[in-house]
């Protein structure tokens, strides 16, 4: 918890001297519309992500039961885990630095400037650097689901959006079904089950439909909602960019 303190009060001193502008550029304030598209983008990021484990049920024969572990306190300490873990990325990635990398280049450059660096960033906190292979599906991977979560941020200019899906997509995978760097989670794979084999279609449906649907699924939610403008100015920024390149071009 102290890490994500001092994460905020060096945001705060960044955007204050940079910007002349306080914390509220983050959208931290609550607002029914913020909080149910938190719940909304939760909850599809948590299908999605379940849709894998689903899929690998039915077609893999897996079997998977209840942590015989778990308690109240069990529970907290995995969501507490994923809370700090989301915080910590989203304030780095779609912080104070990406907005105002938005306000100074335009969405656009700013939202592809903030994909890359989380892609690489990946190659550092997955401990991949130097397999090459890896590193590239790791970056296409963190890199597009980068790309959604920085564009959640830039149609509504508040972290709800980028933080719910990056929260449900973490916490289902890592803690819910065990497949993390904490360990054993909510539920466990049954020792006793039969291997099963399965094609190579059946494999790639299996590992790519859940993140490709999490992808599509919250870009058409984020598209279609309205673009909020950018704060202190009236205009979206979006609208901005084009504004900026026409007095450019006269």
């Amino acid at each position: 918890m102290i890490g994500i303190v001092v994460q905020l009060a060096i945001s705060w001193l960044i955007i204050w001297f940079v910007e002349k502008q306080h914390l509220n550029v983050l959208g931290f304030k609550p607002t029914k519309q913020r909080m149910a598209d938190f719940l909304l983008f939760l909850l599809v990021a948590a299908l999605c992500c379940t849709s894998g484990f689903l899929l690998r049920i039915w077609l893999c024969n897996e079997r998977w039961e209840v942590n015989p572990k778990i308690n109240a306190a069990f529970v907290w300490e995995g969501i507490w885990w994923n809370i700090k873990s989301v915080l910590f990325e989203e304030l780095i990635f779609r912080g104070v630095l990406f907005y105002i990398l938005i306000k100074r280049f335009g969405a656009v450059k700013g939202i592809i400037i903030s994909s890359v660096a989380f892609g690489i960033y990946h190659w550092f906190s997955y401990g991949i650097l130097g397999n090459i292979p890896q590193m590239a599906i790791y970056f296409f991977v963190t890199g597009i689901m980068g790309l959604v979560y920085a564009y959640g941020y830039a149609k509504t200019f508040s972290l709800y959006i980028p933080a719910a899906i990056h929260f449900g997509w973490n916490f289902t995978q890592s803690f819910v079904f065990s497949k993390g760097p904490i360990g054993d989670g909510i539920l466990i794979m049954a020792k006793e089950q039969t291997p099963v084999t399965v094609s190579g279609v059946t494999y790639t449906l299996i590992s790519l439909l859940p993140i490709v649907s999490v992808w599509v699924v919250c870009y058409v939610l984020i598209k279609n909602k309205k673009q909020e403008a950018l704060p202190s100015t009236t205009a979206s920024i979006f609208q901005r960019g084009r504004l900026y390149n026409r007095a450019q071009n006269k």
